[in-house]
């Protein structure tokens, strides 16, 4: 069940990436200077042509999120992505905001993951009674 909460959070979290994907196209030069140089080496375009398909990439993940469209698929992109960032980009002053824009998006994956693919969720067999973790509190 989706609750309220989820709805929140899916919607915040696409206004973020279409947000910061249209600041991204409107200047990639400066938003590439955040990649570093060993990164930049590795492109196999422009780094210009990269921080556009990227800023496209931003913006496709979040209008995926606010339509509620593929929401787990466009939610593994966005924790994808940002493990891209961390990775090219290092430890700077948008990091913390990347932290919390992964936890958002590695929720939102959780969540929205097909039922049959939860792999972390305890399942219940044949009417077997497993006991729920949370009855222990």
């Amino acid at each position: 069940m989706k609750t309220s909460a989820f709805h929140v959070l899916r919607v915040g979290l696409a206004i973020t990436f279409m947000w910061i994907g249209i600041l991204i196209i409107a200047n990639p030069v400066a938003w590439g200077s955040y990649i570093q140089p060993w990164a930049q080496d590795l492109l196999p375009g422009s780094l210009r042509s990269a921080m556009l398909v990227t800023g496209m990439l931003d913006i496709s993940i979040g209008i995926f999120l606010v339509f509620n469209a593929y929401t787990w698929v466009a939610a593994l992109f966005a924790v994808l992505h940002i493990l891209v960032v961390f990775t090219t980009s290092g430890i700077n002053s948008g990091t913390v905001r990347d932290i919390g824009l992964l936890a958002a998006s590695m929720a939102i994956a959780m969540h929205a993951w097909p039922d049959r693919f939860k792999f972390w969720e305890k399942k219940k067999k044949y009417g077997s009674s497993i006991p729920d973790d949370s009855s222990a509190f």
